[in-house]
């Protein structure tokens, strides 16, 4: 069985069963209904700030993408392959706000087809891991406990969870823009 992975449903993954087809199905849509909310929108809609969050549609995207492309390689490589958010400067965190906005010269079509190339890869991870029980210690962050360590399978199911509460802001944003909603 094959699932759209873009809002032309241009991409599909592949087939595969059990518990990782729950997990292709369940990432699959969420990120419909996170694209979905931008649906018809310009560049400019899509920077655009409608509440009183900082947060616009666009960068949403770009943060999704961003995490879940880091968590993939943590996946793949450990913590080595993420940040140490205890040692982080001011400046580090300035940087990592950009990825919650579009900047200048950026695109919603660039930035949903990086969207798209990162959720593609993803999901060939989901079918190619020899096993979702591999884990590793989670890098240091106020956020993770001291010594933790997570599985793919959870670092999966916390990809899905990041990708459904930014589809929650991203569908209060868009219908503060125009009043589009993702449902009802």
């Amino acid at each position: 069985m094959s699932k759209p992975t873009s809002l032309d449903e241009t991409t599909t993954t592949p087939a595969v069963g059990g518990e990782r087809a729950d997990l292709l199905e369940s990432l699959a849509k969420q990120r419909h209904f996170l694209r979905f909310t931008t649906r018809d929108l310009t560049d400019e809609q899509a920077g655009l700030r409608t509440t009183a969050s900082a947060l616009c549609l666009g960068g949403l995207i770009k943060h999704v993408t961003s995490v879940e492309r880091g968590w993939a390689a943590f996946i793949l490589e450990g913590p080595s392959s993420m940040p140490d958010f205890t040692r982080m400067t001011e400046e580090d965190f300035a940087k990592r706000a950009d990825e919650f906005r579009m900047l200048p010269g950026e695109t919603l079509a660039g930035v949903l087809k990086e969207y798209e190339e990162v959720a593609h890869r993803t999901d060939e991870l989901v079918v190619s891991l020899p096993d979702l029980n591999a884990d590793h210690a989670l890098p240091p962050a106020p956020w993770n406990e001291p010594g933790a360590r997570w599985s793919a399978r959870r670092v999966l199911l916390h990809i899905v969870a990041e990708t459904a509460q930014h589809a929650g802001h991203a569908d209060i944003i868009r219908e503060s823009l125009d009043g589009a909603k993702s449902m009802g």
